[in-house]
């Protein structure tokens, strides 16, 4: 059942984000043709910023859902009757934090912006605020579907709502020109959706319209603050690292620059988002897996989620840097370029951060957050020394450079430690070793890849599905040759053939109802 909803869910997460990923560049195009790239800077600025808003949930999902998954898999209902009760309750405490401090930031708008013409900022923030305040309303519900590994149902009721909210507002900045329009339905539809998945999750898990009257108990209230403390630490130091970069280019480059980046962080965050219909829809798996079974399958089972790791993350690595500056040229024209130097760090920061995802999976479903609680902010420190000295002297490329010295310097080492000393009970060199191996692999394979798509000529769509077939058929040949004879390798063969032969059985089964 664990590999069968772990598909459902990837399954139903990928071909949501194909669409949605087309009506995105869609939307884009508008917005910078009727709005440009001051307003998409402010997008971007803004999004940054509630971002550090957000903090104020201070990890209690994680800490809960963490705390959900033993009493999910034992059908213990009074128990997850008892949890989430004390999760509503938390989150909408964590509603009003986040309402009143981002009014509070209101007076303070003005630092964080250079050179911006944009009309109604405050009017505008205070848009972007309301929408993030009332994702936390009824997230709590939502949260118990991808326990109860159902993150299908969720990703196919946002995917209709994305879709439906893309097209109105593509409409209304085709027919108004009106930016804060077109904020207002991403409030309306955020708020409708969750309406949509509350009734759901009442309606599959009834034990959930239950107000409950117990308590919880010492030990796991103890467990809970004790890991919330931790994540505190971790989301402000993740923050600091991830959701700042914004913030620095346009205090000390410009708001235009932001929306230049943002149209590569576009690029790159719909590849993420691919990715992490994977890895986001086996979350829950490992944690129920690291529930139910021992170290030794819990261990087989990551050698395989970090042989794939490395897969998605060098085919989409190699991909970007090949295709991304010859894309925005196509698609917006020469002036959104930023350079060379820029394209290589973010590539380098997104295979480096990417390559954490497996480890970090383990980490978080084995509650392993107290024993490094303070390296975000060792991580964060030197994250923000370094780009706000770097910005000076290179100028946006050291932002980015700064990431990467930051992810190099703490968790690139601490996690895998800890989860192979904690967990795994082995020596976290063999990881570093294998780690090396990939690189290797993925570096190599990237200037093959590269050395050939340099033959094609370099103007029109017809170069980009050239070099777009070469990105993909390269470097997937050469890893199916490399690790076909690997026991990780077959395991994901396995499933693969486990689910043709089902499809071919019902394809077969429904042949035979018909010709009866």
């Amino acid at each position: 059942m664990r590999v069968k909803n772990s598909i459902y869910n990837i399954l139903a997460g990928i071909g949501s984000q194909i669409i949605i990923t087309l009506l995105s560049f869609i939307s884009r195009s508008v917005f910078v043709n009727y709005l440009g790239a001051e307003y998409l800077g402010v997008n971007g600025l803004f999004s940054n910023i509630l971002g550090m808003l957000s903090l104020a949930e201070a990890g209690i999902g994680s800490a809960i859902i963490y705390n959900l998954y033993k009493p999910v898999a034992e059908g213990n209902k009074e128990r997850i009757n008892i949890l989430m009760q004390f999760y509503k309750k938390a989150y909408m405490v964590i509603a009003l934090v986040v309402l009143l401090l981002g009014l509070s930031l209101l007076p303070f708008l003005k630092y964080f912006i250079k050179d911006s013409t944009v009309d109604n900022i405050g009017l505008i923030y205070v848009i972007f605020l309301l929408n993030t305040a009332s994702s936390y309303l009824f997230s709590y519900k939502i949260s118990f579907l991808n326990v109860c590994q159902k993150g299908y149902i969720v990703t196919g009721v946002y995917s209709l709502s994305s879709i439906l909210a893309t097209c109105i507002k593509i409409g209304i900045l085709y027919a108004t020109n009106n930016y804060i329009l077109y904020l207002v339905i991403d409030i309306l539809i955020t708020i409708i959706t969750s309406i949509i998945l509350t009734f759901i999750a009442n309606k599959m898990y009834p034990l959930l319209r239950n107000k409950g009257s117990g308590k919880l108990d010492e030990e796991t209230r103890s467990n809970i603050v004790k890991n919330v403390k931790a994540l505190i630490l971790h989301n402000i130091g993740g923050y600091a690292v991830f959701g700042t970069d914004n913030i620095v280019i346009a205090s000390f480059v410009s708001v235009k620059a932001v929306g230049l980046y943002s149209n590569y962080y576009m690029l790159i965050n719909i590849c993420r988002t691919f990715i992490n219909q994977f890895f986001d829809n086996i979350t829950h798996s490992v944690g129920n897996l690291v529930a139910e079974e021992n170290e030794e399958k819990l261990f087989t089972i990551f050698k395989v989620t970090m042989l794939i790791n490395f897969w998605i993350y060098s085919f989409f690595t190699i991909f970007l840097y090949i295709i991304m500056e010859p894309f925005i040229t196509f698609w917006l024209g020469s002036d959104f370029i930023m350079g060379k130097s820029i394209l290589i760090i973010l590539m380098i920061n997104f295979f480096v951060s990417g390559m954490r995802r497996s480890i970090s999976i383990v980490k978080t479903t084995s509650g392993i957050f107290q024993e490094d609680r303070f390296a975000p902010f060792f991580e964060a420190a030197i994250n923000l020394g370094a780009s706000i000295i770097l910005v000076n002297y290179i100028g946006i490329t050291g932002v980015f450079i700064g990431t990467l010295i930051s992810t190099l310097f703490v968790p690139f080492w601490i996690a895998p430690y800890l989860v192979y000393k904690k967990v795994f009970k082995r020596s976290v060199f063999y990881y570093f070793l294998k780690y090396t191996y990939f690189v290797l692999i993925g570096l190599g394979t990237c200037l093959l890849t590269n050395l050939i798509c340099n033959f094609l000529f370099s103007d029109g769509i017809l170069s980009l599905l050239l070099k777009g077939t070469v990105c993909f058929i390269i470097p997937n040949t050469i890893y199916i040759a490399i690790f076909h004879r690997t026991n990780e390798f077959k395991y994901i063969s396995d499933i693969f053939k486990s689910i043709l032969e089902k499809l071919l059985k019902q394809s077969r089964f429904k042949k035979g109802r018909l010709s009866a």
